[in-house]
């Protein structure tokens, strides 16, 4: 009797995205609660609305537990008439996880996966999966990497570009 077995989909788009706009840190304030500024939503918003007609595509969002990560993971997420699930993922605060962040998307059932988390870590992130990780990639609030992964996470992919509010 034949067996009704699938393999998973392998990740072969990576987008790589620095949170958008947040509050400014200052005293008494807790850096893990910053949340997004108005302004930064409707920014960030605006240029997902772009890079979805652009052709971008996104099955699953993985965010930093920060609020203003999951925050702008979540307007991702809005901005794609699939509405891909969010995902906290811990290797994704500050100072991220590299090799666990590669093992939890090689464990997932999506072609393309978005990780959003914070600077330096994301310009450091995107430099490590395109092959070198002595690179630095400098990522404004609210940018995506597109990286093409042909062999999957954890190969060198290609950076196929690199997108900044200015777009719109």
């Amino acid at each position: 009797m034949p067996h009704n077995f699938t393999m998973p989909q392998i990740t072969t788009h990576l987008y790589v995205v620095r949170h958008a706009w947040a509050e400014d840190p200052g005293p008494g304030i807790d850096d893990h609660a910053r949340r997004l500024t108005k302004r930064g939503r409707k920014r960030f918003a605006a240029m997902m609305r772009k890079l979805r007609k652009a052709g971008m595509a996104v099955d699953l969002v993985a965010s930093s537990p920060l609020v203003r990560a999951r925050e702008t993971a979540e307007l991702l997420a809005e901005a794609f008439g699939n509405a891909p699930p969010v995902e906290v993922v811990d290797a994704l605060a500050p100072a991220s996880n590299w090799p666990d962040l590669v093992a939890w998307t090689t464990q997932q059932d999506a072609a393309r996966v978005a990780w959003v988390g914070h600077m330096p870590c994301v310009g450091r992130l995107v430099a490590l999966m395109i092959g070198d990780g002595s690179a630095s990639i400098r990522m404004q609030k609210g940018a995506v990497a597109s990286i093409r992964l042909d062999d999957g996470p954890g190969h060198p992919g290609e950076l196929e570009w690199l997108a900044t509010d200015d777009i719109v």
